[in-house]
């Protein structure tokens, strides 16, 4: 074995490259439990992957058989309501962890200097991650995938002057039909999936050049051994946080394991009932609502009369994260060093995004809408009024070293 790892090496970094990325790559050794998150989106990629690959081996892209193909995949491929289910549970619960992992982000100021660029590569992977949602979402051909691809597709034609030519070049056709259905399955089973793994790959190639943040928000390298180099409060990757992570993967594998055996539908936020009932351009839903993972922004749009104003701030909604890193001018990075206007500015903000995805599935009534443009204020005032706040507010002495907290 030493032998062949030996001709290996001589042809391919494989032992140096394991060394410098994982057993001697020297990470903090404060890790908590919201570290967890950053290896389950990693996984539920993993699980994504290799349960969209069972079901394109069946699935048909047609408008004429797509929806039968996956009846199909339910009812007569072997397990293959089990696949169909961990796909679409695997869908919700890559945003659910995803989400958790940008919220650590921003209570722990991982965004802030050296970290700028691994953000960037985080939110554009988040993008990424929001367009292949999307496009995987028409794939069933059921009436939710449909008329929601329609509605999503007709905001491009809010665009001055170009957009009805975008709305129809994106759909390939002047409605959503056979040819977007193609498209769409072009770009969520290769397109997007190659430019996500990209995007994966330099996220971390990033995260290990710069090195990991912790809960302190202090620069281990900083502080190394004047004999080895080695950070005194760094520990290697491999075997602790290897180890440490799969109580994490465990932990959300029951959980993940309870819904698809149990509860796949989630009560219709996961799978809509509309979407079991096959597409019909003659007759519209009662209600066209996206996925829970997209209402926030979602109840932003339809809180604007107007319909490119809205779009613009629909979109302002996310793009806006990528400013982060500039906007904030705090001189700590961490939340538990930082004051009591930080604190409640970022409450307010949970708690506005919170409500922005509930008021996204309920029907746009006056009452509805105003409450809206209140949590919407809310919303955008956090990253706006930025600057300002983390400037003002009062922080407390960060330590030296890192904690055990």
């Amino acid at each position: 074995m030493k032998r062949l790892m030996n001709w290996i090496d001589a042809r391919f970094p494989l032992t140096s490259t394991w060394k410098s990325q994982v057993t001697e790559y020297y990470a903090p050794k404060n890790f908590n439990f919201w570290y967890f998150f950053g290896s389950l989106a990693l996984l539920v990629l993993v699980i994504q992957i290799v349960s969209g690959i069972f079901l394109t081996m069946n699935y048909k892209p047609d408008s004429a058989l797509a929806f039968n193909s996956v009846e199909y995949i339910m009812r007569d491929v072997k397990w293959g309501w089990l696949i169909r289910y961990i796909h679409s549970t695997g869908a919700s619960m890559f945003f659910v962890v995803v989400y958790l992992h940008m919220f650590r982000g921003i209570i722990y100021g991982s965004y802030k200097k050296p970290r700028e660029l691994i953000w960037i590569f985080g939110m554009l992977i988040f993008l990424v991650l929001m367009a292949e949602a999307f496009m995987g979402y028409l794939l069933p051909w059921g009436q939710m995938s449909y008329w929601g691809a329609q509605v999503i597709i007709s905001l491009f034609g809010a665009i001055p002057v170009v957009g009805g030519a975008i709305s129809t070049w994106i759909r390939g056709d002047f409605v959503v039909s056979d040819a977007t259905l193609n498209r769409f399955f072009a770009f969520h089973v290769i397109a997007l999936p190659l430019i996500l793994l990209g995007l994966v790959v330099a996220h971390l190639v990033a995260l290990h050049e710069v090195g990991s943040n912790n809960p302190d928000g202090i620069e281990i390298k900083e502080h190394l051994d004047p004999e080895t180099g080695i950070p005194l409060d760094g520990i290697p990757f491999h075997p602790y946080y290897t180890i440490k992570d799969l109580v994490g993967v465990v932990a959300f594998l029951f959980i993940f394991s309870a819904i698809v055996f149990f509860a796949p539908t989630f009560g219709g936020h996961f799978l809509e009932a509309n979407n079991f009932l096959p597409a019909n351009p003659m007759k519209t839903p009662p209600t066209i609502e996206p996925v829970w993972y997209f209402t926030p922004y979602y109840a932003i749009l339809r809180a604007v009369p107007n319909k490119l104003v809205g779009v613009i701030l629909m979109g302002l909604s996310v793009v806006i994260y990528f400013f982060v890193p500039w906007l904030d001018r705090s001189p700590v990075k961490s939340v538990r060093y930082r004051g009591v206007i930080y604190k409640t500015a970022l409450t307010l903000f949970v708690i506005s995004f919170l409500a922005l995805g509930f008021l996204g599935t309920c029907p746009p009534t006056p009452t509805y809408v105003m409450i809206t443009r209140f949590f919407g204020t809310l919303y955008f005032g956090f990253f706006l009024l930025m600057p300002w706040y983390t400037r003002i507010d009062k922080t407390k002495p960060v330590p030296e070293r890192v904690t055990n907290r």
